[in-house]
């Protein structure tokens, strides 16, 4: 169960796609907001999914959207290089 007290939070958790499994819908975030997930989190596991993200969505993945949290999120200390690695990535 997640709880949102931010406005990336509520919107994150507004875009989850529904997959029904064994019959029961369930929401999932979106290949966007899982990379934001995997990026913030930052440990080198998370980095490497946030990669595979890319790898298997590459063209499906709204860039702008990722770009503007990303550019959010260099407010919070020790998240400043969340741009430059989205743009790694996308390269």
């Amino acid at each position: 169960m997640i709880f949102s007290s931010t406005l990336y939070e509520r919107q994150a958790i507004e875009r989850a796609v529904s997959v029904t499994v064994g019959g029961i819908p369930i929401p999932f975030a979106t290949a966007e907001d899982l990379l934001l997930h995997k990026l913030f989190a930052g440990r080198p596991r998370d980095l490497e999914d946030a990669a595979g993200v890319v790898r298997r969505k590459r063209s499906e993945i709204d860039w702008g959207y990722v770009e503007k949290w990303a550019s959010e999120f260099v407010e919070v200390p020790g998240r400043e290089s969340l741009p430059d690695q989205v743009r790694q990535l996308r390269e």
